[in-house]
């Protein structure tokens, strides 16, 4: 018998492991720690990790909600710019306007949430790919970046967030540090974490999980069997921005400060990640999991490399590498799990 949905379909348990998106990201950051926990003694100690996580956390928590999306067959390349845009939007209207930084952070979100759901909506209303339409929000936040920016300081950073009212309680809240083992690590990490946790049980324990491996695997047939296709893409581009403003507000609270060229590039970090953690480019396939695991690879990659005194220039060749080997092997992965299900 058929069974319409590979996650409810009877197995043995090391063939669901096998078929798990996410279990190529778990052996490469196994293989990665080992490498460069046998390089680097900083690396491997409690200080390290926490070091490694940090660049881990933020990465992640994108990571995860553009999973969310591929899975759902689309794209954002408009996720970097968009943390910064959030950032700026926050530290302009609080230290140029007086607004509280809690004020400006609900500003910041509505903005964001604003951009996902014209994202959205021009993508399910024209058929255009959503990489063209994001591409084109991309460049036009660059652009309303460096403009307001500039005219309003005549620099391309905006600063002096740190004596704006509310800052020292936002601070604590998404950029501070608590202590494990004596040694400090980043409130983001359990934003992340948080993010994480919620985007696995959307995806595997709700109906809305289900909504969005459909449309991913096939939009026209799940609008068939009823369900609302157009409204899932419409959340699922909603929800990168909220990410998006989470991670730009995160970053603008700790260092106090934005640059307008803030998150320029990322976008495609974030993808790889999730290409890592198991998410096929043609949607229907992933793990919120797997991304953040992606992210982790990133973060230990990241650090690594300078842990180990190599030029951080091989970050690149890195990225690259990880990438062609993730496409290969979750193809491997996908192709196995199709012959499972028959």
């Amino acid at each position: 018998m058929t069974v319409a949905d590979e996650r409810l379909a009877r197995t043995g348990a090391a063939r669901r492991l096998l078929v798990r998106p996410e279990l190529g990201a778990v052996v490469g950051a196994v293989a990665v720690f080992a490498f460069f926990a046998s390089q680097s003694a900083t690396f491997r100690s409690i200080e390290g990790v926490a070091n490694w996580l940090d660049p881990a956390s933020t990465l992640g928590i994108m990571a995860v909600a553009i999973a969310l999306l591929m899975i759902g067959g689309e794209f954002d390349l408009s996720a970097g710019v968009l943390t910064g845009t959030t950032g700026l939007i926050m530290v302009i209207l609080a230290t140029r306007y007086g607004l509280s930084v809690w004020t400006a952070m609900l500003v910041s979100l509505a903005a964001a949430l604003l951009v996902g759901f014209l994202n959205g909506l021009i993508v399910v209303r024209t058929g255009l790919p959503s990489f063209i339409v994001t591409l084109g929000t991309f460049l036009m936040l660059q652009g309303v970046n460096l403009g307001v920016t500039k005219a309003l300081t005549g620099t391309v950073q905006v600063g002096g967030l740190r004596g704006a009212e509310g800052y020292e309680g936002a601070r604590a809240l998404l950029a501070g540090t608590v202590q494990v083992g004596g040694t400090d690590f980043r409130v983001a990490v359990l934003w992340w974490l948080g993010v994480t946790a919620l985007a696995t049980w959307v995806l595997m324990r709700t109906r809305a999980g289900n909504r969005i491996f459909a449309v991913g695997g096939d939009a026209g047939a799940a609008r068939a069997a009823g369900v609302p296709a157009e409204r899932t893409k419409i959340a699922l581009f909603m929800t990168t921005a909220v990410a998006a403003w989470l991670v730009g507000s995160i970053l603008a609270l700790r260092f106090t400060s934005v640059q307008a060229n803030s998150g320029i590039g990322q976008e495609f970090v974030y993808i790889i990640a999730a290409v890592i953690g198991g998410c096929l480019l043609t949607g229907g396939y992933g793990s919120a999991i797997g991304a953040a695991i992606g992210a982790v690879i990133f973060g230990m990659a990241d650090k690594g490399i300078v842990f180990a005194g190599w030029d951080a220039d091989w970050f690149t060749f890195f990225l690259g590498a990880m990438l062609l080997l993730a496409t290969l092997a979750n193809r491997l992965v996908r192709r196995y799990a199709e012959e499972v299900r028959r």
